[in-house]
């Protein structure tokens, strides 16, 4: 089965966010979105996932309530009275990779600043969204003893926070990117030497994804393919990459071991994730998903490349 009555932590620290997207097939206003947000509600089918993240006055009950539903904790999530909530707002081109992004309104995200409480601080599994690597350094400043650190970055940090992303690289177990980003990153053209130099900066794992073509794990001696799910209907791909690192996390925190077999059920799983996020504005689908629809995916992934 893949939901499990007793889930093991995964502290996520990230974004909540409402989010406005206009797509060549709807568009959605104000929508639940966030790096923590998507990350969370996948992994809420194999782990506890836990947020520390920032939302303002405005966050209301329904919001709140999509969570609950899920079992995600909010303990960690801090209300700032008579603030807002960041706010992004995008534009989606037909090819439905390539997107503007129109307004970013950070309000009270600009002030984040995470402290973890004492029972946070002891998750075992932890997850970092792509927020700036200083405040990723100052979440694992905190942590005590996590098992498996996940890290997502973006090409806003590579570009303008290099140093410090090179030294929270350091501290992590798998680092989550796209091609366009790892190849920003290392200066290569290729994945493999790309994923050889992102190795040498001190993360065990690093998992690139590459959207409709897939996603690849690479380790010390160990290279892994997953295909994307082939869909037929791709509503809205904002959240995916996170869902796809919540989905991943998940499943490492249910499976409790790092060997070849936990990363390739990940991988798959996240890929499943990612794949649902796609089908919906928001985590609409994405959180109301049932553990069979999810195994039968995850199966259908292995009978692709199965011989």
């Amino acid at each position: 089965m893949t939901a499990q009555t007793q889930r093991p932590d995964l502290l996520i620290v990230g974004s909540v966010a409402f989010d406005t997207i206009e797509t060549p097939f709807g568009n959605a206003e104000k929508a639940l979105g966030g790096s923590a947000t998507f990350a969370a509600i996948a992994a809420s089918y194999f782990a506890l996932p836990r947020i520390v993240a920032v939302v303002g006055e405005d966050f209301g009950a329904g919001s709140r309530h999509l969570f609950e539903e899920r079992g995600v904790d909010l303990s960690g999530l801090q209300t700032i009275p008579g603030g807002k909530t960041f706010h992004w707002k995008g534009r989606y081109h037909q090819n439905m990779k390539d997107r503007d992004t129109l307004e970013t309104r950070l309000n009270v995200f600009a002030g984040f600043d995470p402290e973890l409480a004492v029972d946070l601080k002891k998750a075992p599994y932890v997850f970092l969204g792509n927020i700036g690597p200083s405040l990723q350094a100052k979440v694992l400043d905190q942590v005590e003893d996590a098992r498996l650190i996940g890290l997502d970055t973006m090409n806003l940090w590579i570009s303008e926070a290099a140093k410090d992303l090179e030294q929270v690289l350091r501290r992590v177990d798998v680092l989550f990117l796209n091609d366009e980003e790892a190849f920003q990153l290392t200066g290569e053209p290729l994945v493999l030497n790309a994923s050889r130099k992102i190795l040498a900066m001190g993360p065990k794992f690093v998992v690139i994804k590459r959207g409709e073509y897939g996603a690849l794990l690479f380790g010390e001696t160990l290279c892994l393919f997953v295909p994307a799910v082939p869909l037929g209907n791709v509503v809205d791909p904002t959240g995916a990459g996170d869902a796809f690192a919540g989905g991943f996390m998940g499943s490492m925190a249910a499976a409790g071991a790092v060997n070849r077999s936990t990363l390739s059920r990940a991988l798959r799983v996240g890929t499943t994730m990612a794949s649902f996020a796609c089908e919906s504005f928001s985590v609409n689908a994405l959180s109301r998903l049932d553990p069979e629809k999810i195994d039968g995916r995850i199966a259908f992934l292995e009978s692709m490349s199965a011989v």
